[in-house]
């Protein structure tokens, strides 16, 4: 399966943009154990065009990254175009356009999903960035703004026609936020719409080998984005591609894995931001990592507490003595 000229394999997994968790620290871990694609944290258009930090320092890849895209996302057509052009000339493989968010901040701003309530002009919006750049452009989306709202088959036509290359799908409308079922019976209707030619993508609540294979199956998608299951838990992508090919499950990560992995993303997360910033964000991740593990709250506390690079290295260390796999008492 190709988007553009990018080679993804049969049935691609994707690493869904998620701010303030797919920054290169943790993407860098999701590649190692088999993303076959993923996305930058999505970066504020007017950010880029106005050359702000936060948003500039989000254009980072790294070689070992690729095949990988960078988001944007905004509300006015003319920033849009120009942060498709400034994403470009940072090097990924693909520019993506965030109309899926569902936060109030991006959303009642009428981007990401909110635009969804007024499909000409993402039509014009994502026209104009085709134009603009010469890297395959791609969209992450929602079913529609609320149950009432769903037009999400007219979205991919729109969007087809002026030039995208791939489709996400998140089977949610910006009213569920996260809550409730995703519906995959409206991925698949577009996925099986005659008019449709594009790579389509199945995104929400893939958490489990035995899932995606389901959902594989059910919906004929060309892929899985997956989002959540994956912090702190980069395995998923290969524990996936093994029961794909295989029908049966891979052993799940022991305890020195879990150590080791939440060990690699702090060091790489406080080379990349400087220590505060860097401890502050792996914060979030930390129960992901040791979740399951008997007798752990006196340990997890002390990770999202301290302040200190080398005592959390220590930390680490005096888990991985302390624990073994016996104390896992659920897998992932």
């Amino acid at each position: 399966m190709k988007i553009g000229n990018i080679e993804l394999g049969d049935f691609p997994l994707l690493l869904a943009p998620m701010e303030d968790v797919s920054d290169p620290p943790f993407r860098a871990l999701c590649k190692k154990h088999g993303a076959d694609l993923m996305y930058t944290e999505f970066i504020s258009s007017e950010g880029l065009i106005r050359n702000a930090d936060k948003s500039v320092q989000k254009l980072d890849i790294y070689d070992y990254e690729r095949p990988i895209g960078i988001q944007i996302f905004g509300d006015k057509i003319e920033s849009m175009r120009e942060a498709a052009a400034i994403a470009e000339a940072a090097g990924p493989e693909l520019v993506d356009i965030n109309y899926g968010c569902p936060v109030k901040k991006v959303a009642c701003k009428g981007a990401g999903a909110g635009i969804l309530l007024d499909l000409p002009k993402m039509q014009k919006m994502t026209e104009e960035i085709v134009k603009q750049v010469s890297l395959p452009v791609t969209v992450k989306t929602r079913l529609g703004w609320d149950d009432s709202t769903i037009r999400i088959v007219e979205v991919a036509k729109r969007l087809q026609d002026v030039g995208i290359q791939a489709l996400t799908i998140h089977g949610r409308t910006r009213k569920q936020m996260y809550k409730g079922v995703a519906d995959w019976t409206k991925i698949a209707e577009v996925k099986n719409h005659p008019d449709i030619h594009i790579p389509i993508f199945g995104n929400g609540d893939i958490d489990s080998p035995e899932k995606a294979l389901e959902y594989r199956r059910k919906y004929e998608v060309d892929g899985i984005m997956i989002g959540r299951a994956a912090i702190g838990y980069p395995w998923i992508f290969n524990e996936i591609k093994h029961f794909f090919e295989t029908g049966e499950k891979l052993t799940p990560p022991s305890l020195s894995d879990r150590v080791e992995a939440a060990r690699e993303h702090l060091v790489f997360s406080v080379e990349w931001k400087g220590e505060k910033q860097g401890i502050f964000e792996m914060r979030r991740h930390y129960t992901n990592y040791f979740r399951g593990i008997q007798n752990f709250k006196p340990y997890r506390t002390r990770l999202v507490t301290s302040e200190s690079f080398e005592e959390l290295l220590q930390l680490l260390e005096e888990i991985s003595q302390e624990f073994s796999d016996t104390h896992i008492l659920l897998p992932q």
